[in-house]
Formats: structure tokens, C-alpha cells, sequence
């Protein structure tokens, strides 16, 4: 059983209502998604979202959860699933986006924005934890963010929704 401090407690309550809305957005986003792709990406990262959220509970609960056995499998799709973005020709930077388009990019770029700003609050919380066990658990989540983050990009990348 794990003791968590004030601030541990805070932090982790602060994160539980980030991954429920993290939740809620993918869930919502892919069913608004014109291109099949991006409703099948959303929908991948909503069940990696609620299962970060149960991995909140645990240790909300005292427990340390074991994150070897979360996700492995769903890392490496998702990693196939990026190189996939990334091996399309590189889009006209002057692209003409029709309306579905205009609409998936306009959700994509959402939540790419909230994959960065939920990335760094796990940031700041894995460095307020003292239990080294816990900051790895946190750390792996964060990880995770990072790659639904890259995913997106890559997702808009290739689809000529974002100019770098």
C-alpha cells in the first residue's frame, strides 16, 4: 500500500480530470472525423486515455500499478501506425482544404494542443513524487501523451494540415 502527500493527491486529482477530458474530446472527435484514418487514430488513443485514467485510480486507491503489462502491444500499433504517416509524400504547403478536411484539422490541431499541455502538468507532477516506482508509472503515461502527440502531428503532416 502506497501513502500518497497532500500534494501527490492534488496532482494526481488534477490529472484524473485531464485524462477524463482527454477521454471525452477523442471520443467525441471521432465520431466527427471525416477521414476513416483519423476516426480509427482518435478512437485508439480514447481507450489508451481511459486506460491511463484507471492507472490514475489505482494509485489514487494506494496501489502501484504495473505498467509492463499496459499497452505494450498498443505502443508498437501505434508506432507502426506513425511510420505509415510519415512515409506519404510530403503535401503541398498550399493546399485548398475542403470543409471535412478543414473541420479534421481543426480537431486534430485541438488535440495536439491538449496532448502538449497534459504532457507538461505530467511533468511537473512526476517531479513533485517521492515514490520512485510512481514517477515511472507517470513517466510511462507521459510517454504515451508524447506519442498520441506525434501521432497527430504526423497525422496532419502528412495530410497537409500543418505548415512547419
Amino acid at each position: 500500500m502506497n501513502t500518497l502527500t497532500q500534494k501527490e493527491r492534488m496532482l494526481l486529482e488534477d490529472q484524473k480530470k485531464h485524462e477524463e477530458l482527454c477521454i471525452q474530446k477523442y471520443q467525441s472527435y471521432a465520431n466527427q472525423a471525416q477521414s476513416p484514418e483519423l476516426k480509427q487514430l482518435l478512437t485508439q488513443y480514447a481507450n489508451q486515455e481511459q486506460q491511463h485514467l484507471n492507472t490514475i485510480n489505482q494509485i489514487l486507491n494506494g496501489q502501484i500499478p504495473n505498467v509492463s503489462q499496459q499497452g505494450g502491444g498498443q505502443q508498437q500499433q501505434q508506432s507502426q501506425g506513425n511510420l505509415s504517416f510519415q512515409n506519404q509524400a510530403a503535401p503541398s504547403k498550399n493546399l485548398n482544404l475542403s470543409s471535412g478536411n478543414q473541420n479534421d484539422a481543426l480537431l486534430c490541431q485541438d488535440a495536439l494542443a491538449t496532448e502538449k499541455y497534459v504532457s507538461g502538468t505530467y511533468d511537473t507532477t512526476i517531479f513533485e513524487f517521492t515514490n520512485s516506482q510512481l514517477r515511472q508509472v507517470l513517466n510511462h503515461i507521459q510517454k504515451e501523451e508524447q506519442q498520441h502527440g506525434e501521432g497527430l502531428y504526423n497525422f496532419l503532416q502528412s495530410n497537409g494540415m500543418y505548415n512547419a
